[in-house]
């Protein structure tokens, strides 16, 4: 295919770099609804049954796997496999990137409203700065990261804030969301280090491979079943697959042809998208009309952006091998 005989000069494009990432955000921002929807689909009994919710997790994920994997196998031309030295890599990213993340994270939107979850969420991406500057030393902190933080921050207290002021917080559900949210940020940060080592597309293809495989063994272990499976099921599991497998392999070419803030720019709307998509799906308008959800999101979505589009005088790109 022509689009990947010469990607660097494809993927660098502006107008393709904003079409791609906007097609990411809308993926991920759809992702919130369409889990709940799945559990409705599947018969699962969220947020009660959380082995059959990490069951549905797995098989999920290994389907993404699977997918990510193919894309690569048929853009290369040959079977994409990591190199042998590298499993401990992919090993260690599929336990940050899909067991970990997606295990508070499955169970936390079980037990949290899909409005409120992709807003909390949204802390994913301070965590990745937090993490870049002071775990990785990948990138220099400053005051005005600190000030997209507190902006983030401030928008999680204020979409905690019930009618009455009340901290409305429970760690099986908001909690949950931030600890997925502290995962993602550990699995980008090895993502970044590892990816000098190792193809990004099979780093993400086989973790989510892996991943999903031990999510389904614990799933399994643990008592959970799907036992109900038709038509609208079917679709709905293979589009949850599929969007995982699609935005992530879009991001690793994005990433890999252009600085990150150029790309991490447009991560600003992934709140935005999956409180919409939340409102429109399950029925949740009131919520995402409310003042303190409105205001939330606008403090998330600024400062996410403060942070991309200032935080770096001298943006650096990815370096390819």
């Amino acid at each position: 295919m022509k689009l990947f005989k010469e990607p660097e000069k494809t993927f660098s494009k502006t107008w393709v770099v904003c079409i791609c990432a906007i097609i990411c955000c809308l993926l991920w921002g759809s992702a919130f609804p369409c889990v709940k929807t799945g559990y409705k689909l599947f018969r699962i009994d969220a947020p009660d049954d959380w082995a059959t919710i990490i069951l549905f997790a797995g098989v999920r994920f290994t389907l993404a796997g699977v997918l990510v994997i193919a894309f690569g196998s048929v853009s290369r031309r040959r079977f994409l496999v990591p190199k042998a030295k590298n499993l401990w890599r992919v090993g260690l990213v599929a336990l940050f990137q899909t067991a970990l993340q997606y295990t508070f994270f499955y169970i936390g939107l079980a037990n949290c409203a899909g409005v409120k979850s992709s807003v909390l969420n949204g802390l994913g991406v301070f965590f990745t700065i937090l993490a870049a500057c002071f775990i990785f030393r990948t990138e220099k902190f400053n005051l005005i990261k600190l000030l997209g933080c507190l902006l983030g921050f401030g928008g999680v207290i204020l979409i905690n804030l019930g009618d009455g002021f009340n901290f409305d917080f429970s760690l099986l559900g908001e909690g949950f969301v931030i600890f997925s949210g502290l995962s993602s940020a550990v699995s980008a940060g090895l993502v970044k280090v590892f990816s000098k080592h190792e193809d990004t597309t099979a780093i993400c293809g086989w973790q989510f491979f892996t991943g999903g495989i031990v999510l389904i063994a614990v799933g399994l272990c643990a008592g959970g079943r799907l036992t109900y499976f038709d038509a609208p099921a079917a679709f709905m599991l293979l589009y949850l697959g599929f969007l995982s497998a699609c935005a992530f392999t879009l991001q690793s070419f994005l990433l890999r042809y252009n600085p990150v803030s150029k790309v991490a720019v447009f991560k600003s709307t992934n709140p935005l998208f999956g409180a919409l998509f939340s409102a429109i799906i399950l029925n949740e308008r009131e919520e995402l009309f409310s003042v303190f959800t409105l205001l939330a999101l606008v403090l998330v979505c600024a400062g996410i952006f403060v942070i991309n589009k200032f935080g770096e005088k001298r943006p650096k790109t990815v370096k390819t091998e």
